[in-house]
């Protein structure tokens, strides 16, 4: 019988098996009673500041909040995060101090006593990162997510880059103040999601208001058995489900996961974002703005080309990020650029009327007896050649202009054609000259010429470009030179698709290169339903069209659609009168609240004077969307498709949405060269218009009944 064998040799082995057992337990034991007492001396250590603070911000969850203490940091065995607060001003990591010397912020670092504290700092945006990553997994943006330090026995209020200083007395009353920006379901979502992410040490767990349903549930940490409720994707969708409840201001600020990779990218240089109509393109720009505001010293410049936009989009950060909204300039980029000229000392004057009234004597003794006529006898089409593909693209010389691709423009010019163009261009700047006044494209060059010799010396540390292909290619290469190519500093976002003006370039035009992933085009719609959809491309699908790449793209896209909740509606009535009186009854069908979230929205300037009429003789509240600042207001939106851009509702209305515009020449026929130029941009107008809508596209149509 081999040693061991026996009945002897089983029992000795079980009894070193139970040893060994019994050691590991021992250790186990050893180690948890360590820990232990780590946690009680850490506690009593603290017992004169974080509970002090604690019991602070414990105030607070009368009012909707809710406190974490002593958490685990996710990935590492031991850091721990001081508290986590979570309420309606946003989530909050917290990190108190217990120091004998008072705080000191100088040139952007931490001190105390003469000595640097800045590891503190850096620690607690380290570990604010992390939590970032957690909220973005249920669609909020990182910008919601504040650094804290705290400071037991000391009286301070400050700010230290995006890292708040508050005394224990202060932190009360800041964090009360802070706007509402998360709803009592959304706290609650968030508490749970991050007492998971950041698990506790055994410490007490998270307080909630004594009268809340849920402070049970939000105060224990789901095991491996959890039924769903605290499942990930369920969160997600309960909170884009919330937003879409919300007031469409706030749902035009969501921030869905997917999207937050660009937000936090690091960019080697120029960047830029495209895709089509409800692919969140604006979101990630204000987002982006918001998280550059964070992350560095310099100010911001947001720019679009329409003048309403900035107000809005103002207004839609300062709710999202209070905290750097000031560090953010919100601007159309011709009144930027007056204002960059004054400053300056740049003499500039800027007269429309007069600007008209000397391209209209030019066109009198120059253009309408010359060859220009036979492609069309009406100037308008002449004026944006001019503004648009001439002096909207810095040509300076009649040769440039002679070999230049006019891209977007249908209606082909021989030579003689561009000569005649020329000279109207050279009378029109003389009489221009003669009255000493510049127009809007001379504003541009201008402030170009004083950029491009002050490269190196800009004010911004960013500038990010919404709906850039309305921009001339002027005004990108005024923007770019502002920031030249450094990492993160010149974002454009836009889709040549929704271009609403004539004419068009290629970056490459100026001097952008945007190379490998620093090119990204969206494909998901998180605004429209498939049947908004189709319905919007529909009216564009035949329209190939060539975006700032220069590739050649198909009228109708592939897009991945998330939302599936929305309807058209149409409405074909015999008369005007009678399609004026189908608007009024779906408009006054509606509450209030879904007042607010609509827009009537119509293609040109006669058109909104009719229904501005009409509407408010109806009693209905109207709210022009040239003085919309992006507040929530109980009134019908109304304004031009062009004013419609960048901005989302509910429910749009487009009356009489399929008359054919107005083609300015006395006879009513539209000249044959330049109609399919002037339809194709009415479509793109219209794509725009439609792709506004979230849950209802009403569209109106006038056809008389034909009598056989």
């Amino acid at each position: 019988m081999a040693a061991g064998s026996g009945p002897g040799g089983a029992a000795g082995a079980s009894a070193a098996r139970r040893a060994q057992q019994a050691r590991r337990q021992e250790r186990l034991l050893r180690e948890q009673w360590q820990a232990a007492r780590a946690r009680a001396e850490r506690w009593e250590a603290a017992s004169e500041g974080e509970q002090r603070v604690a019991a602070q911000l414990l105030m607070l969850a009368e009012r909707g909040w809710r406190l974490l203490v002593d958490r685990r940091w996710p990935g590492t065995r031991a850091a721990n995060v001081d508290m986590l607060l979570i309420g309606p001003g946003g989530v909050f990591v917290i990190d108190v101090k217990n120091w004998r010397a008072a705080p000191e912020a100088s040139a952007g670092r931490l001190r105390a006593g003469g000595f640097s504290r800045d590891e503190h700092r850096r620690k607690l945006l380290a570990v604010t990162k992390a939590a970032e990553g957690a909220v973005a997994s249920l669609g909020m943006s990182p910008v919601a997510v504040r650094p804290l330090l705290a400071f037991a026995g000391h009286r301070v209020d400050a700010e230290l880059g995006r890292v708040r200083l508050l005394g224990e007395r202060e932190i009360g009353p800041a964090l009360l103040s802070e706007r509402t920006r998360l709803s009592a379901e959304s706290v609650r979502a968030l508490t749970e999601h991050l007492e998971r992410v950041f698990p506790e040490y055994e410490a007490p767990p998270a307080v909630a208001a004594p009268d809340t349903a849920t402070s049970d549930t939000a105060s224990r940490i789901p095991d491996a058995a959890s039924d769903g409720l605290f499942d990930l994707d369920g969160l997600r969708d309960a909170a884009l489900d919330e937003a879409r409840r919300a007031p469409i201001e706030q749902w035009m600020t969501f921030l869905d996961p997917d999207q937050l990779a660009l937000v936090r990218r690091n960019w080697a240089g120029p960047a830029r974002i495209s895709g089509p109509a409800g692919t969140g393109k604006t979101v990630i720009a204000l987002h982006r703005a918001a998280y550059l505001a964070q992350r560095t010293n310099g100010r911001i410049l947001y720019v679009t080309f329409a003048n309403n936009l900035p107000r809005v989009q103002a207004t839609f950060l300062k709710t999202m990020a209070p905290a750097v909204a000031d560090r953010v300039d919100f601007r159309s980029l011709h009144s930027w650029a007056q204002d960059y000229l004054r400053d300056r000392g740049v003499p500039v004057h800027l007269h429309k009327a007069k600007a008209e009234t000397a391209f209209s004597f030019a066109w009198k003794h120059v253009g309408r007896n010359s060859c220009l006529t036979e492609i069309d006898p009406q100037h308008p089409y002449w004026r944006e050649e001019i503004d648009y593909v001439i002096k909207g693209r810095g040509i300076t010389a009649f040769e440039e202009y002679a070999a230049l691709p006019r891209r977007r423009r249908r209606a082909g010019l021989r030579r003689p054609h561009r000569q005649a163009v020329w000279s109207l261009y050279e009378a029109y700047e003389a009489q221009r000259t003669e009255r000493a006044v510049h127009d809007f494209n001379d504003v541009l060059s201008l402030a170009l010429a004083e950029a491009a010799g002050r490269i190196g010396h800009s004010a911004y540390t960013a500038v990010v470009v919404d709906e850039v292909q309305d921009l001339t290619l002027v005004g990108v290469r005024l923007l770019h030179a502002l920031v030249g190519d450094t990492p993160n500093g010149l974002l454009l976002v836009g889709d040549g698709q929704q271009a609403v003006y004539p004419g068009g370039f290629r970056l490459s035009d100026a001097g952008i290169d945007i190379r490998g992933d620093r090119g990204q085009v969206l494909r998901a719609n998180y605004r429209n339903s498939k049947e908004i959809v189709d319905t919007a491309l529909s009216v564009v699908a035949e329209d190939a069209f060539e975006d700032l790449d220069g590739l050649r793209t198909p009228g109708r896209r592939d897009i991945d659609l998330t939302y599936h909740g929305g309807e058209v509606q149409r409405a074909v009535l015999p008369t005007p009168a009678a399609h004026d009186e189908a608007l009024l009854t779906a408009l006054r069908s509606l509450t209030p609240q879904e007042l607010a979230g609509s827009a009537v929205l119509c293609p040109a300037k006669r058109a909104i004077e009719h229904y501005q009429r009409l509407l408010t003789r109806a009693g209905l509240r109207v709210c022009s969307l040239d003085r919309y600042d992006g507040h929530p207001v109980e009134a019908v939106k109304l304004g031009s498709y062009r004013r419609a851009k960048g901005l989302e509702f509910k429910r749009v209305y487009l009356p009489q949405h399929d008359t054919p515009p107005s083609t300015g020449t006395p006879d009513g026929r539209t000249p044959a060269e330049t109609a399919d130029e002037r339809a194709e941009l009415a479509r793109s107008q219209l794509y725009v218009a439609m792709t506004r809508a979230r849950d209802v596209l009403w569209l109106g149509s006038v056809r008389p009944v034909r009598e056989n």
